[in-house]
């Protein structure tokens, strides 16, 4: 990976930040003075939610929080249309290409569910399938569908890794990755769920914590194929999609990633509160107890 070989775990991370980091240069911010210089993040869409409403009160700084789907971000930042300072996605893979940093933190997990609305009659038909037939009302075409777009979101292109492996887990009669899918079944990640509340859709593939913070009802998949136990990682990687890019994407276990691009104290106050807040398991994501993972060349600063 470009960002480096060397890892580091621990929970005790960016003390003292403040004294190392006073003399830099154009830095006017007084690290705990909320409304001084604003710090940017740039983030995935599913974390959107927990930052403003779980990060956003924790600090002092200013945040600035603007939301896309994974691959948007990193493709914003790579061709320099957005300059953040701080930049989290749900694939690491998206920091081996095509952004490339020199250090990034693993901080949370997740897992793939299909969440529902039991109150219209497709949503109810998921919950009476169960774990173990909730892909049979969508062949039937008995539900409207909701998912990301495979070429903006490492959901997108999840979802189709759930439906390959499902195909396979299940032996169903069809291919679920070819029958399922629709283009008119595609929202914005950051809207996705919302469609519940608009009537749109009856179900939408999505991450765990997207559901937990609506208060969905969802069908937990098996761990063979909702892309969160490591357990499976050599079977999650036999799904691939190609990006518009070119690059090709495996299945893995579902991380999220964050890193610094513009040190700042306020930027690493920001960012030692989201890699290591206890917010994230409130708003429905996993932190293993070796979170924060740290990988490439770190700053003493941030692993000190």
């Amino acid at each position: 990976m470009a960002a480096g070989d060397a890892s580091i775990s621990r929970r005790e991370v960016l003390t003292g930040t403040t004294a190392v980091l006073g003399g830099i240069a154009g830095c006017t911010t007084t690290l705990g003075t909320r409304g001084s210089t604003p710090v940017s993040m740039l983030a995935a869409g599913s974390l959107n939610n927990a930052l403003e409403n779980g990060l956003k009160p924790r600090v002092d700084a200013t945040l600035q929080v603007e939301a896309h789907g994974s691959a948007e971000v990193a493709r914003l930042v790579a061709a320099g249309q957005k300059d953040p300072d701080v930049v989290s996605v749900s694939d690491l893979a998206l920091f081996a290409s095509p952004l490339q940093p020199p250090w990034f933190a693993e901080f949370a997990t997740n897992a793939i569910v299909v969440a529902y609305n039991a109150d219209t009659e497709g949503g109810q038909r998921i919950a009476d399938a169960g774990r173990d037939g909730w892909y049979r009302p969508l062949l039937g075409g008995e539900v409207a569908l909701g998912r990301t777009d495979p070429d903006l979101d490492p959901l997108g292109y999840r979802t189709l890794f759930v439906l390959e492996l499902a195909s396979r887990f299940y032996d169903a009669d069809a291919d679920l990755r070819d029958a399922i899918p629709r283009r008119r079944q595609v929202y914005p990640e950051t809207q996705l769920v919302s469609q519940f509340e608009t009537g749109a859709i009856d179900a939408a593939i999505t991450y765990r914590n997207m559901a937990v913070e609506r208060g969905y009802d969802y069908v937990e998949l098996p761990a063979e194929i909702d892309l969160s136990d490591p357990a499976y990682a050599d079977n999650y990687a036999t799904a691939t999609y190609e990006l518009p890019s070119g690059m090709v994407v495996e299945g893995g276990v579902v991380n999220y990633a964050s890193t610094v691009r513009h040190e700042s104290p306020a930027v690493f106050d920001v960012f030692d509160a989201h890699v290591t807040g206890d917010y994230l398991t409130d708003f429905g994501f996993t932190v293993p107890d070796d979170y924060p993972r740290f990988t490439g060349n770190v700053p003493d600063r941030v692993t000190n």
